[in-house]
């Protein structure tokens, strides 16, 4: 829909006059200011070809009766109590037109007026033009947080999050917003369309970006992600040459537990116990380790640090032809009935054996001149026990009290109480 209004300069002047107020010194008409509006023309435009209006473009004609004027020219929107000036300045020099358009940043109605502006910014002359029901054009604000991986993550896994982000609509009218980022581990700038995640920590992670532009539009998006602990590497030791002599080929060779699991970049350290040496990578060469039995320790290392150990013990046996030299540094080994032994040993027991005996005669002979020594400590006194069991009265009389508590008396009144715990006569 087009509409187009054509109105002379007299026709004008009237309500130009009616809508601005005479009696403030900032509000004077177009002809006290040395200017006549010829023609003024305002469009509603459909930019996007939808259907809707989405844009009104004015234009304006002005005739200066000076030899130049400057003047400010703005297009004024009003809608939702928020309002959005274009503008733009023209030097007036006999007849001279200027064009203005205004996007429509929200469905709705919209108010145009049209106001004239000298250099210091003293209103000359307000238009008010129709009210225009609009939707917008532009693209209003928009976020995504898209992310990139596989579904199950483990720290150090590819993991990348790209974020959408468009708003045409703020940086149109100089209304641009800020973008908010939470949720991640680390500091993320706001120009940064990528975040690399997989150096993140394990946890889970719930992240949210908003936005808000000056015109009171927002947008905002959330993501939620899980990064679990990677486990230690799972790995085997495969030997050849165990138990072979040592002029044989011998390796160690690492073989990973899980197929999917790249060793390429670990970190994987062989440590020998025969040897001070520390050597590194997938294979060990134990062909280089003399006859006798050998630890051999790898220790495998991923990316985030997490080390896992298996070791092997490895026989490598002395080979057939060997020196004098290689003989005397070799572990001791019996050659069946051909070994040569000595008497040494029997007579160590022997001796041994008589410094024992002398040692044990002289501790008897001590103990025996200590009697005392053997003697068990006093117990406390004998029980006073018939051969039932009952209390021996010793001849005297006994009495049972109120309480259970056995008496027995002296010929000269004094009392005992059986005392059932040591099984004796107590005096009273």
């Amino acid at each position: 829909m087009r509409k187009s209004i054509f109105i002379l300069t007299f026709v004008l002047l009237m309500p130009v006059v009616g809508l601005t107020n005479a009696g403030a010194e900032s509000d004077i008409g177009l002809e006290e200011a040395g200017l006549t509006m010829v023609a003024l023309r305002n469009d509603s435009l459909d930019l996007n070809q939808d259907g809707d209006v989405d844009a009104v473009r004015v234009v304006v004609i002005l005739n200066s009766s000076t030899p130049s004027t400057l003047v400010d020219v703005r297009l004024i929107a009003t809608h939702n109590d928020r309002q959005v000036i274009e503008t733009t300045t023209i030097d007036v020099v006999g007849q001279t037109n200027a064009s203005l358009t205004y996007d429509a940043w929200s469905r709705g109605a919209h108010e145009l007026a049209l106001g004239f502006y000298d250099m210091n910014g003293v209103e000359i002359s307000t238009i008010g033009l129709p009210t225009y029901e609009m939707v917008p054009a532009l693209q209003t604000p928009m976020l995504s947080l898209q992310f990139t991986g596989k579904s199950n993550l483990q720290t150090g896994s590819n993991c990348e999050i790209n974020r959408m982000f468009a708003d045409e609509t703020g940086p149109r009218y100089g209304a641009i917003g800020t973008l908010t980022f939470t949720g991640a581990p680390f500091i993320v700038l706001d120009n940064a369309t990528t975040i690399d995640c997989s150096s993140w920590p394990a946890g889970e992670y719930s992240l949210r970006e908003t936005y808000r532009n000056e015109l009171g539009q927002t947008a905002e998006t959330s993501l939620n992600l899980t990064i679990e602990n990677r486990p230690a590497p799972a790995f085997e030791l495969l030997v050849t040459g165990d138990g072979l002599t040592n002029d044989r080929p011998c390796l160690v060779a690492a073989q990973p537990s899980n197929d999917n699991e790249d060793f390429s970049e670990y970190t994987m350290e062989w440590d020998v116990s025969s040897t001070s040496l520390i050597s590194e990578g997938p294979v060990y060469d134990c062909s280089v380790l003399p006859a006798g039995v050998h630890l051999v320790v790898l220790k495998v290392t991923n990316l985030e640090n997490i080390a896992s150990t298996q070791a092997v013990n490895i026989v490598r046996l002395p080979a057939a032809e060997l020196t004098k030299e290689e003989q005397e540094v070799l572990p001791s080994q019996s050659f069946g009935d051909e070994t040569v032994t000595d008497d040494v040993g029997w007579y160590t027991i022997a001796v041994l054996g008589l410094l024992v005996a002398v040692i044990v005669f002289v501790l008897l002979v001590r103990f025996r001149e200590n009697d005392e020594l053997l003697t068990l400590p006093e117990l406390g006194p004998a029980p006073q026990i018939l051969n039932d069991g009952s209390p021996d009265p010793g001849g005297l009389p006994t009495v049972l009290d109120d309480e259970g508590q056995l008496w027995r008396k002296h010929p000269d009144g004094s009392m005992d109480w059986w005392d059932s715990t040591f099984n004796i006569w107590q005096r009273w």
